[in-house]
């Protein structure tokens, strides 16, 4: 275990822009999980960490021990607390981070239902909209430019390890993409689509979801196969981007199903 308290180690300015700059993640291909929980994931998903840094206080507890134990050959860095706080960005963090490397996403076609991202902004909603993802059973996500990053620590936190079982691409050319996409693309909008609960879902569908203010752009609902809107209250104006995606993709869930039952009946 190596004990650093200099601000200035290169090491914890390596850190330090993990933490908070999507370039640099990008560029140097790695982020940062931060707690048990996530490390945990990956390790079910993808195997070793890079390596651990613990707070001063973390190295104490018994969930370092038992990650200690569970990866003897990698590399530990101690800090002090105030340090990993700035580190982590978390206000109470537990005490334990883990180095990793962002998981290639290959370049192979969507051949099922995916998620498509144009401009999403806030890492909690990228996030929220991965961990549904992962639930509705869909494999691949596609983040145009202008989203945050899929791997930034406070995306990897909202979405609870669900990055490790999907395919997660960054800087996409969506319009590009669509053209290529062999099933049904739809655009979500707020008005004037077709109403989602009485639209067909059956087959694969790539649902594309957009800014959380000016929704998806003009030129990718052009190029979409169908427009759909959820009906909401007269008096609302819109959903949050998150809450839209679960409702899309658990009605396409719903759909299957039921057409999975007929065809058994």
């Amino acid at each position: 275990m190596r004990v650093i308290s200099s601000k200035d180690n290169p090491a914890i300015k390596e850190l330090r822009a993990l933490a908070t700059d999507a370039r640099e993640l990008r560029a140097r291909q790695r982020t940062l999980l931060d707690g048990p929980h996530l490390i945990e994931a990956y390790r079910h998903h993808r195997g070793v960490p890079q390596s651990l840094v613990l707070s001063e206080s973390g190295s104490r507890n018994g969930e370092a021990a038992t990650l200690l134990a569970a990866y003897p050959e990698v590399d530990v860095l101690q800090v002090p607390d105030g340090m990993f706080r700035e580190i982590s960005g978390v206000a109470t963090p537990v005490g334990i981070l883990a180095v990793i490397r962002i998981p290639e996403a290959g370049d192979q076609p969507i051949a099922g239902s995916c998620v498509m991202l144009d401009a999403v902004q806030d890492g909690g909603n990228i996030g929220a909209i991965l961990r549904t993802a992962a639930a509705a059973g869909i494999r691949d996500v596609v983040l145009g430019r202008g989203c945050a990053g899929a791997w930034l620590p406070k995306v990897l936190r909202a979405a609870q390890g669900a990055h490790f079982g999907l395919r997660i691409r960054e800087q996409v050319d969506l319009g590009r993409l669509l053209s290529e996409y062999a099933g049904t693309s739809v655009a979500t909008v707020a008005r004037e689509g077709a109403p989602l609960f009485e639209l067909s879902l059956a087959g694969n569908v790539a649902w594309i979801f957009g800014n959380e203010g000016a929704g998806v752009a003009d030129d990718l609902v052009a190029i979409a196969d169908q427009r759909v809107t959820i009906p909401i209250a007269a008096d609302t104006e819109s959903l949050n981007v998150a809450a839209a995606a679960a409702i899309c993709l658990f009605e396409q869930v719903r759909q299957q199903r039921l057409a999975g039952r007929g065809q058994s009946a």
